[in-house]
């Protein structure tokens, strides 16, 4: 799932106004749980092709500060790649 996400090049094609992003739905984590900072967001984002088209979903912990935790990435769940939909096994 990972290799689909980079290799389709997501966050870049963002950064250069080619795709948007969409908070799903976020809340507070439990701390302990995901040992993050105090006011750390775990949010569900789409993202969305120019004509309003889902084509990846990530889960991923915003910090207060802006950047994301854990590994530094977001954790893609859902990658449309040439029409297909790809999950990840631990998408709710």
């Amino acid at each position: 799932m990972r290799a689909l996400f980079n290799n389709g090049g997501f966050v870049q094609r963002q950064r250069h106004g080619h795709l948007t992003l969409q908070v799903l739905s976020q809340n507070h984590p439990a701390a302990p749980l995901a040992k993050e900072p105090f006011c750390t967001w775990s949010q569900r984002v789409g993202y969305f092709n120019l004509s309003g088209l889902q084509v990846a979903e990530v889960h991923q912990y915003l910090r207060p500060d802006g950047t994301i935790g854990l590994s530094g990435d977001p954790g893609p769940k859902m990658v449309l790649d040439h029409g297909v939909e790809y999950y990840a096994d631990d998408f709710v």
